[in-house]
């Protein structure tokens, strides 16, 4: 490892922790392939390869802690409530018992079982009884006919683009805190408000694309932060078909497709770059992430990057949500400039919120503080890395760097220390490129690409 965070020495890039297993895997003589079938709506899966060694050859707690973290990470990459294992009964049991009720993963099964509404299952299966390869594509080729709304709903803004012919007539950004309001009615009127405003500048509206963040299957909202005050019973309700019932009730029951933020930000970058293969990466409050395929479609994952290790260190900060060590949100948020900062000795007034803490070390930075300087190159480092074992998922040609995390002098220092760490570390990801798009392109190109979604027969 040629690059260690000065302010957190004990970082251990999972990237370099994989590689060296395939190391000693490769140089040895007794192995077994393991092979991990992730599923989730409509038995859409991937399906992913692994040699380990064999099952009671003194290896297994080796095996266990990387099979156990590449688990982890496809389930919150691709999404899923189906772990399929074939190959080693002895990983097998260990999954099994981590997802289970009171079990080291027991928020994860949870979680995901809610979100796609199905009880959470680990299957030991025979190689020939993995099911076979389906993905799912979402096929997008910057629809631009006809008269189109797009619509971004943020934490913070909500943003509405009225498109025609894939020309913006107008586009508007209003002040909102979804967060902060537990009667769905303020986020079923906040909604349907900007949707009429755009809709007030065309002579018809065809079709409604709408990006937010959270987790979404067949349009409806299974999991949102936006409507974290939302009781269980309003939720189910009143907001998880709350987009299908304003397209239907309010505008005719046009053509509707809703999608994951972090993927529209995607898209919006193929749009800008003309290209494909795009991971787009955005840090703010978590970690969001979007990703554009080789033939410019969404694959339908849910790219959870924030809960997706990145750090193999056990004794690495552990995320308050879900229990669980070395997780993306604590190297790519506010939350990551916060901790490194307090290791370097910054102190903060308490009573600051978690944003303000971060436009306090993006002062200091600006004014030259040597310690603001280090934290960036620090996530810098973080990121070079994690980029690496991304790119074990993803085909990646392009990252787009998002979010208050990257803006001002501390994002150049992110986006220029990136660089080095991936390319010198790994010679063969030279093709990747890794950029910012300017502050325009984000606001308006967000809820643009979200009028492009949708397609009018």
């Amino acid at each position: 490892m040629k690059y260690i965070p000065s302010l957190d020495k004990n970082f251990s890039p999972m990237i370099l922790k994989l590689h060296d297993f395939q190391k000693k895997i490769k140089a040895g003589v007794s192995k077994q392939l393991v092979v991990i079938c992730i599923e989730r709506n409509d038995g859409y899966n991937y399906i992913y390869k692994i040699d380990t060694f064999k099952d009671h050859a003194g290896h297994d707690k080796e095996n266990y802690e990387i099979v156990e973290r590449i688990i982890k990470t496809l389930l919150w990459l691709i999404g899923g409530f189906k772990i399929y294992i074939a190959g080693s009964k002895a990983i097998y049991e260990q999954i099994l018992a981590d997802y289970q009720p009171g079990g080291r993963r027991e928020f994860d099964a949870d979680f995901l079982a809610k979100a796609y509404e199905s009880p959470f299952f680990v299957h030991f299966v025979n190689y020939g009884s993995i099911p076979a390869f389906k993905p799912q594509n979402i096929f997008f080729t910057a629809n631009v006919n006809g008269c189109r709304i797009g619509f971004d709903a943020g934490g913070s803004d909500r943003k509405v683009s009225a498109v025609i012919d894939g020309q913006a007539v107008y586009s508007e950004e209003v002040a909102w805190l979804p967060k902060l309001n537990s009667n769905p009615q303020y986020h079923h009127d906040g909604i349907l408000d900007s949707m009429k405003r755009a809709a007030s500048y065309m002579p018809r509206v065809d079709a409604i694309g709408v990006s937010s963040a959270g987790i979404y299957v067949d349009n409806r909202i299974r999991a949102a932060s936006l409507f974290l005050k939302v009781s269980k019973d309003d939720f189910d309700r009143h907001v998880k078909n709350m987009y299908i019932d304003i397209a239907k009730n309010e505008f005719g029951d046009v053509p509707l497709v809703v999608a994951n933020d972090g993927d529209v930000s995607a898209l919006a970058g193929a749009i800008e770059l003309k290209d494909n293969q795009i991971l787009g990466l955005a840090m703010g409050t978590s970690e969001a992430a979007g990703y554009v395929d080789e033939n410019g479609n969404l694959k339908g994952w849910l790219s959870e990057l924030a809960f997706v290790p990145v750090d193999f260190n056990p004794n690495s900060m552990v995320d308050e949500w879900s229990g669980d060590y070395g997780c993306g949100v604590k190297y790519f948020s506010q939350d990551s400039v916060i901790k490194l900062a307090r290791a370097g000795g910054i102190v903060f007034d308490e009573n600051l919120s978690l944003a303000q803490k971060l436009k306090y070390v993006q002062k200091l930075n600006e004014e030259g503080h040597s310690v603001a300087n280090e934290i960036f190159e620090n996530i810098g480092i973080y990121l070079g890395y994690a980029i690496a074992y991304y790119a074990e998922f993803y085909q990646i040609k392009h990252v787009l760097l998002l979010g208050r995390v990257v803006s001002g002098k501390g994002g150049d220092t992110i986006l220029k220390v990136a660089k080095t760490v991936l390319y010198d570390e790994f010679p063969e990801l030279k093709s990747i490129k890794l950029s910012m798009p300017d502050e325009m392109s984000r606001r308006v190109g967000q809820s643009y690409a979200a009028a492009c979604l949708p397609i009018i027969k």
